[in-house]
């Protein structure tokens, strides 16, 4: 669509500061389970335009209203009563999170109309298998299952809102801080149901430092000097930390993770449903994230491949969200691109490519790596190739089913297979930092676990009839690699793993054995 066009077309900074903007004149509220639509918003315009809401399930009813100004929360706040404390004592914060009741209850014969509920979590794998065996091709397939598991228009602002909600407790001591979403609720390969990573940006501090330079003086603030950033990172983290844990509405498990090697803190924001990981501010972090939101909106198909590659990636027990020796999302994302820049002609440029068109507002460089790449979409010439997603998803299998993992890496920058500067498995250069591995986690036996499932996937692609399968009702295209494979066909695997290191193949079998009972709980449950 033409609004989709529009929206597709703007910066990921103008994005950004929009939806921030749009989350500082939010509120949320805890609706009663009866209730009227009507009286709510009725009450609500009283204190100002309401400029869009919806309402959404999360232990009960909940309503996520946006305002026009700001100062209509301001306004909504002061008329809003502290809650009566005869079982519990309150801690006095006010935030912009609001239980609504009704004095006298709407009486059961009331004729209301049911409230529309956005869904804030994708559907089971099982019932996506059963709507893609209604499609008419695998493309129609993966631009389904894309739109089940992408994140929604309401789940995005809802991130953006969690986001503004810690960000009001970080400026009680930092006034200029802005607390913003990196990785996936802004890269647009998010999912539904995924954990929100935000960071403490306190950005806006360093652009004053330059201001007073003019002029035959200086003036500067008498701060606290720390012996490291790391160890000023953990502190306020510490700090942010407690008071979450003690003040804030809602947040619950905190648990902070200060000697990590990016300290955090961990908490679940209950108004919103999310699980948080708040961090502060790391710039590499945002530019891989701008990287990946570029290549997200230069081509449907790149999106529509990443979500297909990650839901088959889960489903067979390639992917965990525990941390590990399996492959991650991020490198499963890098290897999808990295494949598609391979494509003749290409699908998406090099970083490389994207450095050359950079201008003098897009360069960066961060800790002496250079992490430039043109900004604005409309300088990025659209590709010429013309391959459907039935091709891109059996000839991805094929690539990585028949890549030589032991001499060649993977490379975004250039392009191209560059022999591994070390011995990992699996060698993904990070696109910024370009000393270190960003799949150094992966083992052996998990590399071969991805090859064999991605030669098989592509064996089932390529005999597959689909008019019979059709007919007979049988999982076809998408749906029959959506399926774990060992139920049927362990024979064939061990076919397809000839010519793989013998000594992995019996722990892999094992494995593969253990993944097919606890997969599609895993499948379903994420």
């Amino acid at each position: 669509t033409d609004a989709e066009v529009s929206t597709r077309k703007k910066t990921f900074a103008e994005v950004q500061t929009e939806r921030l903007d749009q989350a500082e004149r939010t509120v949320l509220i805890k609706c009663p389970s009866k209730l009227s639509e009507k009286k709510l918003l009725q009450y609500l315009s009283s204190h100002g335009n309401v400029k869009s809401h919806f309402f959404f399930e999360n232990r009960g009813i909940s309503a996520l209203i946006e305002f026009s100004e700001k100062s209509s929360i301001a306004s909504l706040q002061d008329a809003v009563g502290i809650p009566g404390a005869s079982e519990h004592h309150v801690v006095p914060f006010k935030s912009r999170l609001f239980t609504f009741t009704l004095k006298n209850p709407v009486s059961q014969h009331v004729e209301e109309t049911p409230l529309h509920l956005s869904p804030q979590c994708h559907i089971p794998v099982k019932d996506l298998i059963h709507k893609l065996c209604l499609a008419d091709s695998i493309s129609s397939q993966m631009y389904i299952l894309l739109n089940e598991y992408q994140l929604t228009e309401e789940n995005i602002k809802l991130r953006f809102l969690a986001c503004s909600l810690v960000r009001d407790f970080a400026r009680a001591y930092f006034p200029d801080s802005t607390v913003k979403p990196f990785g996936s609720s802004v890269n647009t390969f998010g999912k539904l149901g995924s954990d929100v990573d935000m960071f403490l940006d306190f950005r806006d501090t360093g652009k004053r430092a330059t201001k007073m330079k003019k002029g035959p003086f200086e003036m500067e603030y008498q701060m606290k000097r720390l012996p490291s950033e790391r160890l000023a990172t953990q502190r306020i983290l510490s700090v942010i930390g407690d008071c979450l844990d003690n003040f804030g509405p809602g947040c619950a498990n905190v648990q902070k993770i200060l000697h990590a090697r990016c300290p955090l803190v961990k908490f679940s924001h209950q108004p919103t449903g999310f699980q948080c990981d708040l961090s502060v501010s790391n710039s590499i972090a945002i530019r891989s994230s701008e990287l990946l939101y570029i290549y997200g909106c230069l081509d449907s198909r790149v999106r529509a491949l990443v979500f297909t590659i990650r839901c088959w990636a889960r489903v067979h027990g390639l992917t965990n969200s525990a941390p590990g020796t399996w492959i991650t999302n991020f490198s499963l994302t890098m290897m999808v691109m990295f494949f598609l820049q391979k494509r003749s002609p290409p699908i998406i440029p090099t970083l490389d490519q994207l450095k050359e068109l950079a201008d003098e507002k897009d360069k960066h460089i961060i800790g002496g790596y250079d992490c430039s790449f043109v900004s604005d979409l409309r300088k990025i010439k659209p590709t010429k190739n013309t391959e459907t997603l039935d091709v891109l998803l059996g000839e991805f299998f094929e690539y990585f089913g028949n890549f030589d993992f032991r001499k060649n890496s993977i490379n975004l920058r250039k392009g191209k297979e560059v022999n591994k500067p070390e011995s990992s498995p699996l060698y993904i250069w990070n696109p910024f930092e370009q000393d270190l591995n960003i799949s150094k986690n992966v083992n052996q036996p998990q590399l071969e676990k991805f090859v064999a499932m991605a030669r098989e996937s592509a064996w089932i692609l390529q005999k597959e009839d689909k008019t019979q399968q059709m007919i007979s009702k049988e999982p076809w295209g998408l749906a029959a690699l959506l399926i774990p494979f060992g139920k049927s066909n362990s024979s064939r695997m061990k076919n397809r793993m000839k010519g793989i290191g013998s000594e992995t193949i019996r722990s892999l079998l094992d494995s593969l054995k253990l993944n097919d009972a606890n997969t599609q709980q895993k499948a379903v449950g994420k």
